[in-house]
């Protein structure tokens, strides 16, 4: 044991040691917090405490699975590594959703019941703001369900504390039919079995408040409760760490305060902040040494962070080397931005370190702002993604079949019934639909059960309509009925056959088609890996209920890209959060940009600064920051001053990058003294050639030209191409170049406004 513990410096110990009470671990930018929680959970293994008494909540999949893995490395060979499989460790809604499972029937739920997302949840907003007759402009989907989540993020009910103040705040934005549509809501949730995500948390809470006996019950297994990343936390989260922390206290929760970017999603930095009055005999570990960053990028870091007000103060360090200071380049359009960063990775591409893509991230502010720079990656050729884009298990075949899967385990699942129900095609329409959906409301009746018996039911459709509803109802009851006797792999087979939905997808030869075919093979692949896993794991049979829970709690960050392709990657600020990159570029540090101009008050502006502070500490080795004179925004090009966040860097960690516009290389007489307001950086015209030579042919090759043949160039529209020759035309006297596009071929351009840039 110890020699693994001499691998912690001397804070990161003390936090693994100290497991008595209440402990805050501060944890600086790259500083290791991963480290220390799992070499606590380690350690409090060791020290004989049951697996199954330990806690550890984190906010992605991810980070559960890979501490878990961790943990079983460390213990390897000391007869322990098997306790590992009995922590409980996962996400906040994951721990919830796995207690409520065993729990449901005192909330009035079934244990199969379902978990709304996002889609499903805008659904049922959009049908009972249609049977409400209200005004679709006015009572959007996307905005109730942000209001409603604000609500339950804050555990605000109606009559609770915080409730009045919410109605008041959702009718001055017209929402004045708010707390119907909330009832509404709930009420459907649950007569369809179903919690949204926000549920599995309030839930959780409400059952603890009701039956105390339940509370004590998990009190008393829980022994030692840690969390990760507890600055991004919210009221709710915050509550059931408290509920079942209580009363030995043995918590330990580990983040950065400088790290708080989510309030968005309903955070609350005083969670984290306030945590030593929560719990007053509450010990403070820092972590300050970074393990990521040059000495440079953390300093310069810090000499940001140390603007904000509310912070636990740390003086973060590094003992790497130095490394070079930060390149801030200013251009003049978003394009000239684009065009600069796209060029700058190609050189560096080709530069003696040859870096390779996947060691690059651009991150931005808003993801309208990978546009322009996708453009221009494009036309050089260099991969890219974009990280935290359509997630597989968003793709509509997917989503297709999992709600098969879904509406055999629960068939109360409206939302899910009406997504499959006529797919593949059977000829049911939104007609027959809207009065399914009336009907059952009308009698307190399912969806599926009006569909199984239309006649029984009293449901007014035609005999042909009531054939095909009973056909889809019985082969709804089949599948429920294999649910519990198949293993996931085989019930998912079981599906795709018997619905038609794979055949429907093969019988497409679009490329399109062969895409849908191939997601739900891949589909059918992931299915199978988990069972396979949990055989590893000595569990022999995994139902497909246990398969829907996981998908159904996976976070932005537990996406499987199998794409092995080396890609420079795009994000905003907020997806990169938890990442590293040895070479970061941040672009648009503009005002009202960067900080965003929906931010006025001075915590919405320290939450800006923070989230800077997380961009910076990214890189590893170099840092790009950039940003435009005038942005395309809203329809029109604007003008736009510098970020005040730029000048709050302490400038001896700034360098100033001069960037090398067309002009600048033709002659000497053009070798301009640059100001703070630059020209563009790369859509400058080469000015025309004076005085040319008689010319005694059509095509003269000329000496006086900036390009010789073989030169590599880039062109805003074509992209990168080889110079062929340049000439003289004799009809019009200009020079012009060809050029032999990498991608569109060949192409005669006049010389004069080609626009050309050297690779």
């Amino acid at each position: 044991m110890d020699n693994w513990l001499n691998q912690l410096n001397a804070p990161q110990r003390a936090a693994v040691e100290y497991n008595e009470g209440p402990a805050l671990v501060i944890a600086g930018a790259g500083s290791g917090k991963t480290r220390v929680l799992t070499y606590k959970i380690a350690y409090l293994l060791q020290q004989g405490v049951p697996a199954n008494n330990i806690l550890a909540l984190t906010f992605t999949n991810k980070a559960a699975r890979e501490m878990k893995e961790r943990i079983t490395r460390l213990l390897d060979g000391q007869g322990k590594q098997a306790d590992a499989r009995y922590l409980w460790m996962g996400t906040f809604h994951a721990i919830c959703s796995r207690i409520l499972r065993h729990e449901a029937e005192r909330l009035g739920y079934t244990r199969d019941f379902t978990i709304y997302d996002t889609q499903d949840q805008r659904s049922l907003l959009r049908m009972i703001i249609k049977e409400l007759g209200l005004d679709e402009k006015i009572y959007k989907p996307n905005t109730l369900n942000a209001r409603i989540s604000a609500a339950k993020n804050a555990f605000i009910r109606e009559g609770s504390t915080g409730w009045a103040q919410w109605e008041k705040e959702c009718r001055q934005e017209r929402l004045k039919e708010i707390t119907t549509i909330f009832r509404l809501y709930q009420l459907r949730l649950q007569a369809a079995n179903a919690m949204d995500f926000d549920d599995l948390l309030v839930n959780l809470c409400l059952l603890f408040e009701r039956e105390p006996d339940v509370l004590r019950y998990y009190q008393d297994i829980f022994q030692y409760v840690l969390v990760d990343e507890y600055q991004d936390t919210n009221y709710v989260q915050y509550l059931l760490v408290k509920q079942l922390a209580a009363p030995q206290n043995r918590i330990c929760v580990v983040g950065d305060d400088a790290q708080s970017i989510y309030s968005f999603r309903g955070a609350d930095i005083r969670n984290i902040l306030g945590f030593q009055q929560h719990y007053a005999d509450a010990r403070l570990f820092k972590l300050e040494q970074n393990y990521r960053s040059t000495k440079t990028i953390v300093r310069a870091a810090n000499s940001l962070i140390h603007h904000n007000e509310n912070q636990i103060y740390k003086e973060v360090f590094s003992e790497k080397q130095d490394g070079e200071r930060i390149d801030l380049t200013e251009y003049f359009t978003d394009r000239d931005e684009a065009l600069g960063v796209a060029r700058h990775i190609y050189r560096g591409k080709s530069a003696a370190d040859k870096r390779s893509y996947e060691d690059i991230a651009v991150l931005y502010r808003t993801n309208a702002q990978s546009r322009p720079i996708e453009n221009e990656l494009r036309k050089l050729g260099i991969p890219y993604r974009i990280y935290g884009g359509m997630s597989f298990y968003q793709r509509k075949e997917v989503k297709d079949a999992i709600a098969y899967f879904r509406l055999a385990v629960n068939p109360k699942d409206n939302e899910a019934l009406l997504r499959v129900i006529n797919y593949p095609a059977r000829s049911i329409g939104p007609v027959t639909l809207r009065k399914i959906s009336e009907h059952a409301i009308l009698t307190d009746r399912s969806m599926l059960e009006v569909v199984q018996d239309p006649a029984g039911t009293g449901l007014a459709v035609n005999a042909g309509t009531a054939t095909r509803l009973a056909d889809f109802g019985q082969l709804i009851a089949r599948l429920h009925e294999a649910a519990d006797t198949m293993n996931a792999y085989e019930f998912a087979e079981l599906v795709m056959q018997q619905t038609g939905i794979r055949t429907a997808a093969l019988l497409d030869h679009t490329p399109e088609g062969v895409d849908r075919a191939e997601n739900l093979a891949e589909l059918l692949n992931g299915i199978h890996e988990l069972v396979d896993r949990r055989v590893e794991e000595g569990i022999d049979f995994t139902p497909i209920h246990d398969f829907m829970a996981e998908v159904a709690l996976l976070t932005d960050q537990d996406q499987n890209l199998r794409d092995e392709t080396a890609r420079v990657t795009l994000m905003t600020v907020h997806a990169a959060k938890g990442l590293e990159f040895p070479v970061v570029y941040i672009v648009g540090m503009e005002e009202n940009l960067f900080p965003s101009q929906m931010c006025t008050t001075p915590a919405e502006i320290e939450e800006e600064r923070r989230l800077l502070y997380v961009a910076l500490t990214r890189a590893m080795e170099h840092c790009y920051l950039s940003y435009a004179r005038q942005r395309f925004r809203n329809g029109q090009m604007q003008f736009s001053s510098r970020s005040r966040f730029i000048n709050e860097i302490d400038s001896r960690y700034i360098a100033r990058r001069q960037p090398t516009t067309n002009d600048q290389r033709l002659t000497t007489n053009d070798q301009r003294q640059t100001t703070n307001y630059q020209r563009p950086f790369f859509g400058s015209r080469l000015p025309a050639p004076s005085n040319p030579k008689p010319v005694t042919e059509s095509r003269q090759p000329t000496a006086d030209s900036p390009w010789n043949d073989g030169d590599r160039i880039c062109h805003s529209v074509f992209g990168s191409g080889t110079v062929r020759r340049v000439y003289l035309d004799e009809m019009t006297g200009n020079q012009k170049i060809e050029i032999l596009f990498d991608k569109v071929g060949q192409k005669t351009l006049l010389l004069t406004y080609a626009k050309l840039e050297k690779l």
